[in-house]
């Protein structure tokens, strides 16, 4: 069971990444505009370089890493001597999230914008905190 729950996540994921995670517009009266990991993405490799890295291995490397890692450990390719830094992999995706939760207290403080959840953000949230269960019941067997 936690073999095909950890396969499913190496579809959710890449699926998150483009998933719209929230709607942000100037003021109430402009169309909101839908960002995503890989849209947000973009826009920081043409801002803030350093900024853009850390967010890449946050949301991208550090989870998909830790769900390929299970896997290959799950079907005993990889050593389990591995399993801590996976283990500290999955908790270096939660800092993406929480990111992502400051940017949205923090747009909603100012006043200026308007910002709404979209569904990629719980795609995105359920697939770290699947991986991150997945890996504390593996290694509880």
């Amino acid at each position: 069971m936690l073999i095909c729950a950890n396969l499913v996540l190496l579809v959710l994921f890449p699926i998150s990444w483009f998933a719209p995670l929230l709607r942000a517009g100037l003021l109430p009266f402009f169309d909101l505009s839908e960002i995503s990991v890989i849209s947000g993405l973009q826009s920081l490799w043409k801002s803030d370089v350093f900024l853009a890295l850390a967010v890449t291995f946050f949301a991208i490397f550090a989870p998909y890493l830790k769900t390929i890692g299970l896997a290959l450990m799950q079907f005993r390719l990889l050593s389990p001597r591995v399993a801590p830094a996976l283990h500290i992999l999955g908790k270096l995706a939660m800092a993406d999230i929480f990111l992502i939760a400051l940017y949205i207290i923090l747009v909603k403080g100012i006043g200026m914008a308007r910002v709404e959840t979209a569904w990629g953000l719980y795609l995105f949230t359920g697939c770290v905190l699947a991986s991150l269960t997945i890996s504390l019941l593996g290694r509880n067997r």
